[in-house]
């Protein structure tokens, strides 16, 4: 079979009928009762689901997002059985690095439409022909427009394995990967492995801890970072431990209504986001639905769900690597780990950068902070 057979070009065509029976859907909403706080404590509040419902109904476009995708070349490829979409854009720079970045739960290639432009045409955006990159952008595989697998075990070294035969289809000897959640996972598991080929990665969620015994002299930064473990631990890892042990179970509440995986979703990008006291801050809600859309229109829901339950207990914590890996820690992430902790686990950290602002969702919520970064990065191999 020839690389004109393995690679199918692929259009997102959503069809009308599927947006009838959301619209029809988002009519009949039942609401819940009212929260019993002032904030986000208890959940999203309802006056803000209500409002961003309402939009939704009556102002939000799908096409338009569905355009914006389809300006790029996009893909499926079946791998171990399974279709895996995959997003390649090539900058019009022959000398481009070939960068590999990879979205995770609850996000989608949505994450990086602000920046597809600036790395892979800099000149256009105040940068320069040498900070070009060409981008693969691929979806794991129950994710977004990639197949939905029919039998268990996508962990996560099966997951890189197929990415680098997708990267061996498109012709790429030589590249560098970026990630963050379980983009950086993926990132970690390539870089521990030692993947033929890859030169570099570049995370901004490194999944490091001290080793015991621990140190009882902890400085403050070594403190913020398990008291944030801990707080995570209290009131943020509920979807996981869902996930993790009932995936089938939550997928039925959240394939069937639209605002239920439209909170789910939500409720996310305003824990993990530098947003002050509301997505709105940093999101549009064009921007906010066009990430709930990518579920809600594929019915992913349960089958990302799974990719926990596949991945439990998760291996890609700790894990070693001497490849060359950057850092970049932004404010707002869920937890923000000491260098002295990555040094245990990274042992050849080329970059290391702590920024002002921003958040988990990196790419989406500081598209500008986020291409400087990736470029001060991997500056070296060009």
């Amino acid at each position: 079979m020839n690389l004109n057979e393995l690679l199918r070009p692929f259009t997102i065509s959503i069809s009308d009928e599927a947006i009838r029976d959301l619209n029809q859907r988002l009519d009949l909403v039942r609401w819940p009762d009212n929260e019993l706080v002032d904030d986000w404590t208890q959940g999203v509040p309802t006056r803000n689901m209500k409002m961003l419902v309402d939009y939704w109904r009556n102002r939000y476009d799908w096409r338009r997002c569905e355009k914006q995708f389809n300006c790029y070349d996009q893909y499926l490829t079946k791998v171990d059985g399974v279709d895996i979409h995959v997003m390649h854009i090539r900058s019009k720079y022959e000398n481009a690095l070939p960068l590999m970045m990879t979205p995770g739960w609850p996000g989608s290639i949505v994450e990086f439409l602000k920046v597809i432009g600036p790395l892979t045409d800099p000149e256009s955006y105040g940068g320069k022909a040498e900070d070009s990159f060409h981008l693969i952008i691929p979806s794991i595989p129950g994710y977004g427009f990639s197949g939905i697998p029919t039998e268990p075990g996508w962990t996560l070294p099966r997951i890189t394995e197929a990415f680098q035969e997708i990267l061996q289809r498109l012709g790429y000897e030589k590249y560098v990967v970026q990630g963050g959640g379980m983009g950086g996972a993926v990132a970690s598991i390539l870089g521990s492995t030692k993947a033929p080929g890859l030169i570099a990665c570049h995370v901004n969620l490194p999944f490091v801890l001290p080793r015991p015994p621990y140190d009882n002299n902890l400085s403050e930064r070594e403190q913020t970072a398990l008291d944030a473990l801990a707080y995570m631990d209290r009131w943020g890892t509920g979807y996981a431990i869902i996930n993790q042990s009932r995936p089938e179970t939550i997928g039925y509440g959240l394939a069937d209504s639209p605002v239920g995986q439209a909170a789910w979703i939500y409720e996310k990008l305003y824990s993990w986001s530098d947003c002050g006291d509301a997505p709105e801050n940093v999101f549009t809600y064009d921007e906010i639905l066009d990430m709930v859309m990518m579920y809600w229109l594929t019915n992913t829901a349960v089958s990302t769900a799974r990719f926990y339950w596949d991945n439990y207990p998760p291996g890609f914590w700790g894990v070693e690597t001497d490849v060359p890996t950057g850092v970049s820690i932004f404010p707002k992430e869920i937890w923000r780990a000491p260098r002295k902790w990555a040094n245990m686990f990274m042992h050849n950290i080329i970059y290391w950068h702590d920024l002002d602002v921003g958040g988990h969702f990196a790419a989406f919520e500081r598209p500008e902070l986020f291409v400087e970064e990736v470029r001060n990065c991997f500056m070296v191999f060009r």
